[in-house]
């Protein structure tokens, strides 16, 4: 077994570990991070969303190295229900206006601070969870004030597997990631 070749600069993990053990749940808005943004409308008001199984496996990997994920979306949408629970996520808020209260309710439920707390955002209505988070990311196509204040914007466009590198980020910032490698090889050696 080698070790993982995926490398993030030192500093930018330290920031990613929250209070230095790794943070215990990220907060994931929908449209233009787990999707590429675009609103697919059918005629009879059916929305329609494409989603990448790069990030589908990221936040299956977040929930085993012990980090939840926290769906926040400003939208209904029978397609996210369905794509949450396919993924068996069990915290998700839909057709949220103000995020924060919602956020800070999730947080509290789950008995986590923002010091143990990461985002990822990319429009405005993510910024009031940038000021609180221990660690904020966004993609590279997120608006430009949302792309200011990230600590990291990945190099994978929203929708195009940005999820999956910040979850990657996370779990090598809390020591983990080499573990699941590690793990999921093992699984596959032994066929």
């Amino acid at each position: 077994m080698t070790a993982p070749t995926l490398t993030f600069p030192p500093e930018l993990l330290i920031r990613a570990q929250g209070r230095g053990l790794g943070v215990k749940a990220v907060i994931l808005d929908v449209d233009g991070v787990l999707t590429d943004g675009r609103l697919f409308i059918g005629e009879d008001g059916e929305t329609f969303k494409a989603f990448h199984v790069l990030d589908g496996q990221g936040l299956k990997l977040l929930v085993q190295g012990g980090i939840q994920p926290l769906i926040v979306s400003g939208r209904e949408s029978a397609a996210l229900r369905r794509r949450v629970a396919d993924l068996g996520l069990a915290h998700a808020r839909y057709g949220v206006s103000d995020k924060l209260p919602v956020a800070e309710s999730m947080l509290g439920d789950l008995g986590i601070d923002w010091a143990d707390a990461a985002v990822m955002g990319d429009d405005w209505p993510d910024l009031p969870l940038f000021a609180r988070a221990a660690f904020a990311c966004a993609p590279p196509d997120a608006h430009a004030e949302v792309r200011a204040r990230a600590h990291h914007v990945t190099r994978a466009r929203g929708g195009q597997g940005a999820v999956r590198e910040c979850c990657d980020l996370l779990l090598v910032a809390a020591g983990r990631y080499a573990g699941l490698l590690a793990g999921q090889s093992a699984t596959l050696d032994a066929r």
